[in-house]
């Protein structure tokens, strides 16, 4: 592994949480930041909150969504999959490598994003009930050896 001389240190002007990040945003665009924020707490209200990738974030068993304010748009990452329905209704939004845009200059689909919250929320919680139904399996195969 290479070492540096230096470590890496955090940007010191970068937001460390979600209310820091909203107050340096655009005046107009904060109440849209926090109707996101207010919509995705009501969708998944167990969810954390953290900023991760410099982005406003919720978590539970893992990412359910980032969000981040751009100069025409507002951002969600990561890439929704596996509802077909609530995949053709984000067809419109659809940016590079499947995340969202949400121009500013049209009305936020709220509804959509508690939708899309509350999906990736679900998906965690089955992955992550997978991860530990196969570490329980091979705990338990690994007892009977012994």
């Amino acid at each position: 592994m290479r070492e540096t001389s230096a470590p890496m240190t955090p940007n010191p002007t970068a937001p460390s949480t979600i209310d820091e990040y909203i107050a340096a945003a655009r005046p107009e665009v904060r109440p849209i930041l926090e109707a996101i924020r207010a919509t995705i707490r009501a969708a998944v209200p167990e969810a954390k909150e953290r900023m991760s990738y410099r982005m406003p974030t919720f978590v539970l068993e893992g990412v359910v969504l980032h969000f981040a304010a751009f100069r025409a748009h507002i951002g969600l990452y990561p890439p929704v999959q596996g509802d077909p329905d609530l995949m053709a209704r984000i067809q419109p939004y659809a940016g590079p490598k499947g995340n969202l845009r949400l121009p500013l200059d049209r009305p936020i689909p709220f509804d959509l994003i508690g939708e899309l919250a509350a999906v990736r929320a679900r998906q965690n919680r089955e992955r992550a009930a997978t991860r530990r139904a196969k570490r329980s399996a091979r705990a338990a195969r690994a007892a009977e050896r012994r």
